[in-house]
């Protein structure tokens, strides 16, 4: 039936009614904006980690990592674990996002700059969200194409994807996404390593396929493509870039306590990936069993691999997982969108005494519009992989704002415009003019950017101080210490439950951030204030660098 089995349909049936209804049920605990676009502030360290791997994990990510390997070998992982080594920073940039008490990334450009950059970011967060939206449900397509063998067409898989998290999404907004991404994040972990002993066992063993394959199969750096250069680039625009991730005030502000969000964000992200090998393996096997089968489109291969190697019952399990994975982070990224242009455009300029009612009604028809845009890019992208570059590139150019702009006083709006449209107008020219690959435009980019912010920023007028004493005390206050902002009379956009009885009950208050304080840290330096920075990055670094070791281990075995 349409490629696949009576059960497998019955499989994936059943999913799809548990998670539209969980969508509806989620709707009663809408109360106002912020619950919609923020939970209410009220998620925990499990909640926020399932918040962290479910958005962040995606089924254009099997689909260009499975890919990639299937013709580059190991080093395909790199196409997801650009992200590897900026993972340890989001322990201490975490706790940033949380002291902000800001609903949206743009805030951030609103507060920090005024309000022409938080107008340039909401357009290019809107443009981003629209592209990633783009680019996972052409993954979706295209691994459901490789399971029913091409019976299912593409355009059709798109509108029913569409449909289905538009359904949930809008009734329930981030706590409809989060209660998803706890779901599916558990058959996230299911599908990362379900196909690797069925693989495995077809094959003959590991050692079979080490035989049958050249040796640069199993090296994280390929000699082409994935090349150490293309590599330490990815890395680098990535870290820069990583930052300001429009749903990211979200992913890393949005629980209860400031370790909730360093937890959430971080290991979270490293569940993904851990998850993540798993694809890659796959497609090193499916170059050993299938050599002829993935013809000229290598992005086929996680869904054929899937559909040639699963017994009766698990495709629909499988079909399970990767709609699980794009629905939900298509639902999160529609509700981040939303609160962009809600809060950020639609409020402050077009309807300054707009209603929270109001608030919430024009954000599900933004949601609307930007999966609108988002299916534009599906039909328009020629591949995954080719969406997943100009995604990485989009959010470097604004990148150097947040940094220099936490990291320095002195970094102002002239500079951080200056910098995003040289960046720009830079990566634009040396790919349709100069046709230079993705690695060479980074190099490039890069450190004209970084100049650019400092020296225009020198050159040119300081934000105006009151601006910054705000800015900086929200940053030096931690959670559950709120009397002192009130105090000073500084406006706390959204605050949590647990935000005014913290410091009554003892409960994770924090002190002193690294980052906010390096430029005066020989002055106030203590292990006691820093510890929880210390401690957790040192941790999360060691992580890193194991979660890779262990990889590599394991492919040279």
């Amino acid at each position: 039936m349409l490629g696949i089995s009576i059960w497998d349909w019955l499989s994936l049936g059943l999913y799809f009614i548990v998670i539209t209804w969980l969508g509806v049920w989620t709707m009663r605990k809408i109360k106002s904006a912020g619950d919609f676009f923020m939970g209410g502030r009220r998620f925990g360290k499990v909640m926020m980690i399932a918040q962290a791997f479910g958005v962040g994990t995606h089924t254009d990510q099997p689909v260009s990592v499975s890919g990639a390997a299937y013709t580059n070998g190991l080093a395909g992982i790199w196409y997801q674990w650009i992200y590897m080594f900026a993972t340890p920073f989001y322990w201490i940039i975490a706790p940033i996002y949380r002291r902000l008490r800001y609903i949206t990334m743009a805030d951030f450009f609103e507060e920090r700059y005024g309000n022409k950059m938080a107008i340039l970011y909401s357009c290019v967060a809107l443009l981003y969200f629209s592209m990633n939206m783009g680019v996972m449900l052409k993954g979706t397509a295209i691994t459901v194409e490789g399971l029913t063998g091409g019976t299912l067409n593409e355009e059709l898989i798109i509108i029913v994807c569409t449909a289905l998290f538009l359904t949930y999404g809008l009734a329930g907004g981030i706590i409809a996404a989060v209660f998803t991404d706890l779901i599916q994040g558990i058959l996230i972990l299911i599908l990362s390593f379900i196909l690797v002993p069925y693989a495995l066992h077809a094959a003959g063993g590991l050692s079979a396929i080490k035989e049958g394959l050249p040796e640069h199969m199993f090296s994280l750096v390929a000699p082409s493509e994935v090349t150490f250069f293309f590599i330490v680039m990815a890395v680098i625009n990535g870290l820069i870039g990583v930052v300001v991730l429009p749903h990211h005030m979200a992913i890393g502000g949005s629980g209860k306590t400031e370790l909730a969000c360093r937890s959430g964000w971080t290991y979270g992200n490293f569940l993904k990936r851990f998850a993540t090998a798993g694809w890659a393996f796959i497609g090193i096997f499916a170059a050993f069993l299938f050599p002829e089968l993935i013809g000229g489109d290598r992005e086929l291969t996680f869904g054929i691999a899937s559909r040639e190697l699963l017994p009766v019952g698990l495709v629909g399990l499988m079909l399970a997982a990767m709609l699980a994975a794009v629905m939900s982070t298509c639902d999160a990224f529609m509700v981040h969108a939303s609160a962009l242009f809600t809060n950020n455009l639609y409020k402050p300029y077009l309807r300054p005494e707009a209603s929270d009612k109001e608030l919430l009604l024009v954000g599900r028809w933004a949601s609307i519009g930007v999966v609108a845009g988002g299916l534009l890019f599906a039909y328009g992208f020629p591949s995954v992989i080719a969406g997943i570059k100009e995604a990485w590139k989009v959010t470097a150019y604004m990148g150097f704002a947040f940094w220099i702009g936490i990291i320095w006083p002195g970094a102002n709006r002239y500079g951080a415009f200056a910098s995003a449209i040289i960046m720009a107008m830079v990566g634009i020219y040396t790919q349709a003019y100069l046709g230079w690959s993705f690695p060479y435009q980074v190099a490039t980019y890069i450190p004209i950017g970084l100049a650019v912010m400092i020296i225009v920023s020198l050159l040119t007028k300081r934000e105006p101080q009151k601006k910054l004493d705000a800015f900086y005390t929200l940053l030096d206050t931690p959670i559950g210490q709120e009397s002192r902002l009130h105090e000073k009379g500084i406006e706390i956009k959204l605050t949590g439950a647990l935000d005014h009885d913290q410091t009554q009950h003892g409960k994770d208050v924090e002190d002193g951030l690294i980052l906010v304080d390096l430029r005066k840290l020989h002055r106030v330096f203590s292990w006691r204030r820093y510890r929880t920075d210390i401690l957790g990055f040192t941790t999360a670094c060691l992580i890193a660098v194991a979660t890779v070791l262990v990889v590599y281990l394991i492919a040279i075995a």
